[in-house]
């Protein structure tokens, strides 16, 4: 008995999408006690304004199904986020001025929706730069300016990082501009496929890193490639790992209690 395949039904893939499916861009504020919570808290937070809101949200396929949102970038715990974005897809039409009415009724303390348009289902955001805040109490340190000026020339700015290995990383590269107010101090930073640079290593080579003990940091902007005008390669990082620079010692072999043709050198 021969079986006939063409009985099968066809299996659905990515590009089988159903055309009554809405794609929205939101963004959004996370500030007040809310910048305490983590980024896969957040999602656990936007997942209980989906179910409240009604929102039609697409889900994954799997065992354990979950909604198909994405965050171009996450922020660190503690940094206040002002523009920050995330991307759902809905299994409806929706209009933005109703997804965002919906979503603005279910919000927690401490997060605002911003705005929401509607993108092509096909893209995803990439964030390109990010911009921190750093307010600047009290009178500014004359030796400032010329610390930003020398970080700015210089073509190298190693530091150590331990995580997920130890290993040296230039940043200088990543570091797009600096700004020096009289009351804060913006730090303008590329984001790259490969990773970017943490507003604290700047802080640390300008000397600020005792600020950040009393001070609230602000991610005021995230830029995204589709967003963004400007175009041309962003800049490559530099690092170099231990393994790359220690001589590796080699192991040390057993040695046998009695020579012969079952010793270990043999």
């Amino acid at each position: 008995m021969t079986f006939d395949h063409s009985q099968l039904a066809p299996r659905a893939s990515a590009a089988d999408a159903s055309p009554a499916q809405t794609k929205v861009r939101i963004r959004f504020r996370k500030a007040g006690d809310l910048r305490f919570v983590s980024h896969h808290d957040l999602m656990k937070v936007f997942e209980r304004m989906f179910r409240r809101a009604a929102l039609p949200v697409a889900q994954t396929k799997g065992f354990h199904p979950t909604p198909r949102m994405v965050f171009p970038s996450s922020l660190a715990l503690g940094i206040i986020g002002c523009q920050e974005v995330v991307e759902l897809l809905l299994d409806a039409l929706w209009t933005p001025e109703d997804v965002h009415q919906v979503l603005a009724r279910q919000t927690p303390p401490g997060l605002t929706i911003l705005s929401v348009k509607v993108i092509d289902r096909k893209l995803t955001g990439q964030a390109r730069c990010v911009c921190y805040r750093l307010p600047l109490s009290g009178p500014t340190d004359a030796d400032l300016p010329r610390r930003l000026t020398e970080l700015l020339q210089a073509t190298e700015c190693w530091v150590e990082r331990t995580r997920p290995q130890r290993r040296r990383v230039n940043i200088r590269p990543l570091v797009r501009a600096l700004h020096l107010h009289p009351e804060q101090l913006e730090m303008d930073l590329w984001v790259t496929p490969t990773g970017g640079v943490r507003p604290e290593e700047v802080l640390g080579q300008l000397g600020l890193t005792s600020l950040l003990d009393g001070t609230l940091l602000e991610r005021t902007r995230l830029d995204l490639h589709d967003e963004t005008p400007e175009t041309g390669p962003l800049p490559q990082t530099q690092e170099i790992r231990d393994s790359e620079t220690s001589p590796v010692d080699p192991p040390v072999r057993p040695t046998a209690l009695l020579p012969g043709p079952l010793a270990f050198d043999s």
